[in-house]
């Protein structure tokens, strides 16, 4: 069942902040943390998944830090839900075998059909989609203000 908790939220917000303010430099939790205001014990627990998911990469080191393991365009809302709905391991009221009739036959049907039109629309929501709404929306990229003249 699709339900937005607040771990979802925080890792759509922490890969759209690795993107969006991403430049040659791998992206800092505490940078994600300060900018999006996300708690560090969900942080941490989250990039760690999504890097185990291959939505991020890890890159070890004092410098290290956390980029986007795929383009920006490969990447959708969809791969980002079922991590977390995997790291949730809640159970699913509607995969349950017992309940009324109304509810086994009529309710849990339209609520899994919901479930599926949503994902089928995170599916088609790239993290590119969410790029261009950010700077649409007027919000600086912290991207575009840093140079590495690194040799």
């Amino acid at each position: 069942m699709f339900r937005l908790s607040r771990k979802t939220l925080f890792a759509i917000e922490a890969v759209l902040d690795i993107a969006y303010h991403s430049s040659a430099s791998p992206v800092q939790s505490r940078e994600i943390t300060r900018r999006q205001g996300i708690p560090r014990r969900y942080l941490e627990q989250v990039l760690q998944n999504l890097v185990r998911a291959g939505v991020l990469t890890g890159v070890r080191g004092p410098r290290g830090g956390y980029r986007l393991a795929r383009e920006r365009r490969r990447i959708t809302l969809a791969d980002i839900v079922e991590v977390i709905d995997e790291m949730e391991a809640r159970t699913d009221p509607i995969e349950e075998t017992d309940g009324s009739p109304l509810g086994i036959n009529v309710v849990r049907p339209l609520w899994r059909q919901l479930s599926e039109d949503c994902m089928a629309r995170l599916a088609e929501t790239t993290i590119q989609d969410l790029c261009a709404q950010a700077r649409d929306a007027g919000i600086e990229s912290e991207e575009e203000g840093r140079h590495d003249y690194t040799i």
